[in-house]
């Protein structure tokens, strides 16, 4: 009889809810009793064989235990599902806090921000410009004419016959000179590009700082004091310099600036090759081509302008001896600054 399955199923159901754990054991219980081929529905297949008699009666009771079959499952599955909420929320305040590594600044932004804080305390303001340049500005403003053999003491990626990957931020000076009038002090910071083979020692990339200072006035002296002013608090005290004759298009005299080997303290060695000296930078008194392009009164005005490498002031400064690991990314040597 169909009633006496019913009265079946309701104790089997039951004693099958009595014995779920989890939301894994109730979705078993779902499949096999209310499910398209559970139980329940198999018994309103039998009813089609109930005489016509009794079946509002069988129906009744089939419809009552669906519905309290569905409502203990809905009731358990709520209670199971906020036990395991619960469970996962819940915080063990005794338990030892995780340790977060926190990132900080790459080596190289770390030196230029220190480099700018020098010479900003200096009076030096700091200027941007593009990386992509026209010839006239990263050539021609600074004295190097169409045929001037200087042009080749700088390997340059060429965009096309107008345009190039800047190979020095001395343009940034041509476009600040254009907007402003004298006096000028300021720095220009940013990354520069020359198409030179990959060593130690070189890059295709790298990252400069120069410096531009045009008053009335501006002596070579004024030039010397700044960058030893500079050296000394970057680098320390007790360091030695010492200036060189060298030759740039854009500056006339020009010079080089040395400082002690950090490595044999000027004894000699393979980093300074036997010399005890290392260049850090290039500088020298504006040249008058370069005023008359922006319009500037050589006459009148004087000044100094100044470069150097981002990378050599950190290699210098830290003892690297590879240009290369600045940008391999290699978590070992970052996470030492």
């Amino acid at each position: 009889m169909l009633t006496d399955n019913i009265t079946r199923v309701k104790k089997d159901f039951s004693k099958d809810i009595a014995d779920v754990k989890d939301i894994g054991d109730l979705e078993e219980i779902r499949i096999k009793y209310l499910g398209r081929n559970g139980i329940i529905s198999k018994l309103f297949d039998q009813l089609k064989d109930v005489p016509k008699d009794d079946k509002p009666a069988v129906g009744k009771e089939l419809n009552l235990l669906r519905i309290n079959v569905t409502s203990q499952f809905e009731k358990l599955q709520t209670s199971l599902a906020s036990e395991k909420d619960e469970k996962e929320s819940k915080v063990d305040l005794t338990l030892p806090g995780k340790k977060y590594q926190i990132g900080s600044k790459h080596i190289l932004t770390q030196t230029l921000d220190e480099m700018k804080s020098i010479f900003k305390g200096m009076g030096f303001s700091i200027h941007e410009g593009p990386e992509l340049e026209s010839d006239y500005y990263n050539f021609e403003a600074l004295n190097f004419p169409h045929d001037h053999p200087a042009r080749d003491m700088q390997d340059t990626f060429f965009i096309n016959e107008d345009f190039l990957l800047r190979t020095h931020t001395s343009p940034v000076q041509i476009r600040l000179m254009e907007n402003m009038k004298p006096p000028v002090r300021a720095i220009m910071p940013g990354r520069v590009y020359r198409n030179e083979a990959v060593s130690a020692r070189s890059y295709c990339m790298f990252h400069q700082v120069e410096g531009l200072y045009v008053d009335t006035d501006v002596t070579f002296a004024e030039l010397k004091g700044t960058l030893v002013a500079f050296a000394h608090q970057y680098y320390g005290k007790d360091l030695k310099y010492r200036f060189r004759p060298s030759f740039f298009p854009f500056t006339e005299p020009s010079a080089e600036m040395d400082i002690t080997c950090f490595m044999c303290k000027g004894e000699g060695c393979n980093i300074c090759k036997y010399t005890g000296w290392l260049e850090i930078l290039g500088c020298g008194m504006v040249h008058p081509n370069v005023f008359k392009s922006v319009n500037y009164d050589s006459e009148k005005y004087t000044g100094y302008a100044f470069g150097m490498g981002i990378e050599r002031i950190a290699m210098l400064k830290y003892g690297i001896t590879d240009i290369r690991i600045f940008f391999e990314n290699d978590f070992r040597f970052l996470k030492q600054f």
